[in-house]
């Protein structure tokens, strides 16, 4: 995952734009890690719900209310869930059935505001770490809540 995050270090510096953002960092983590069979991000469109946006990897779940799964866990604590195993997670959501562990992140604006969530799948059990997690959030953050601006 380190060269995956490196290269949208690279990649999205300088771009503002969310979704070009979110479509660049899916496909580079999707491309870039042998435990990740699906990653995308559900966007935050207000009234506690979540609409898929870039993915990589078999359909998602169209829309996510923030009551709803570890996606909606993540967007109502904003925080970070790692879950080892989907099926011991009460309220999972099964969008695909291939799913034995996830990490989901929340993203933020500059402004502090939710702009969404990044979900990563694994068909391997126990797949993410804190290491992991502090890695994600730290690239999420230089990402999209710096405000950094298009050149």
């Amino acid at each position: 995952m380190k060269q995956a995050l490196e290269n949208i270090t690279a990649i999205c510096a300088g771009e503002a734009d969310a979704i070009a953002n979110m479509a660049t960092i899916a496909c580079a983590l999707f491309h870039g890690d042998a435990r990740f069979d699906w990653v995308g991000f559900y966007r935050n469109i207000g009234h506690d719900t979540l609409k898929i946006g870039p993915y990589q990897g078999g359909h998602g779940c169209l829309t996510i209310p923030f009551s709803k799964g570890v996606c909606g866990a993540a967007a109502r604590g904003r925080r970070t869930v790692i879950v080892e195993d989907v099926n011991a997670f009460d309220g999972h959501i099964a969008c695909a059935s291939s799913t034995a562990s996830e990490i989901v992140l929340p993203v933020f604006a500059p402004d502090g505001g939710l702009l969404g969530v990044l979900d990563i799948d694994s068909n391997q059990p126990a797949a993410f770490s804190e290491t992991d997690a502090e890695a994600l959030e730290a690239m999420l953050y230089d990402v999209f809540a710096t405000g950094q601006k298009s050149s």
